[in-house]
């Protein structure tokens, strides 16, 4: 494991003690959502026994932009609800995925997954008082696909600006094991051993044009970068996250924290994070939104 400018501030960080939690699932963030649309959707996980409204972190699973699935991400959820923060794990729409599954023939493509995530943010930022939410301390993160979108909607200011909600809402990002250059994305496959991905995976998410590709990559975004960054990265796909943070390093931009799991590979850090009652790669997602949290910190009723 390799860590890069990385500070754990243990003795100056609030002590979050384990709390109880109380689950929402399946909650429509579009208003008048038909009931057999079961994709956006959130579950929320919101810690009880805190004595101020809580941090929130917003979710988005993995799932190659097209079989993301919001329920298996509960056990991460659950276990960083346990540190006093709410969890959103956020559903969106899916894009077709023949390469995987010839029945995954249908649906959407960017940036309608992003105007997917955006509408959830409203909705969370909106309820954030009926559900003991503190929405100035928001958080946002995502896992593979998630992470690219996660590290989009901090980058890109036209998303939120569509949705109506303020420009500096997030205190922090943390994209984990995603690709966020995509024209590097699509040659990579393509000059790999299997290169139909390159259009059965990356154009039928993106669409074929590389200006497509380039409008969906938050690297074309690296001058707003404003708010703090948690990097990380499983042995799988580190080659993308070195991209991203090289391109990082050659701006102004120093608020990032850069943690390479190089033992694990991408399955194996996710169900790390998620299954493991001791996760040290867990465990940086909440130090750092311990250490962005601003004015004051959260405190679990004894």
């Amino acid at each position: 494991m390799i860590i890069r400018t990385l500070v754990l501030f243990f003795c100056s960080l609030p002590c979050f003690l384990l709390a109880q939690s109380r689950e929402f699932n399946d909650l429509p963030y579009i208003n008048g959502l038909p009931a057999e649309d079961s994709l956006r959707r959130l579950n929320l996980v919101i810690p009880q026994n805190v004595k101020s409204p809580a941090p929130l972190l917003i979710w988005i699973g993995g799932g190659a932009w097209s079989y993301v699935d919001r329920n298996v991400e509960m056990d991460l959820a659950r276990k960083i609800a346990e540190e006093g923060i709410a969890v959103a794990s956020i559903g969106h729409r899916l894009s077709p995925a023949t390469w995987r599954d010839p029945s995954l023939n249908s649906g959407i493509q960017h940036p309608a997954h992003m105007q997917d995530l955006a509408a959830a943010v409203k909705w969370l930022y909106d309820h954030a008082r009926t559900y003991g939410i503190d929405k100035s301390n928001i958080f946002i993160g995502g896992f593979s696909s998630g992470a690219h979108l996660a590290a989009l909607i901090t980058m890109d200011p036209d998303y939120l600006k569509a949705a109506g909600l303020p420009s500096d809402l997030f205190r922090g990002v943390i994209p984990i094991s995603g690709a966020f250059d995509l024209v590097d994305y699509y040659n990579a496959l393509l000059n790999s051993d299997r290169p139909e991905l390159a259009e059965l995976h990356v154009q039928a998410v993106f669409g074929p044009n590389k200006q497509d590709l380039i409008s969906a990559s938050p690297v074309t975004y690296l001058d707003n970068l404003s708010i703090p960054m948690l990097l990380i990265s499983d042995i799988t796909v580190q080659n993308y996250t070195r991209l991203f943070e090289e391109r990082i390093q050659q701006t102004d931009f120093r608020n990032i924290q850069v943690i390479y799991a190089n033992t694990l590979t991408h399955a194996a850090l996710w169900k790390n994070m998620s299954y493991e009652e001791e996760s040290p790669y867990r465990n940086y997602v909440i130090d750092f939104i311990r250490q962005n949290y601003r004015d004051h910190p959260t405190s679990i009723a004894k």
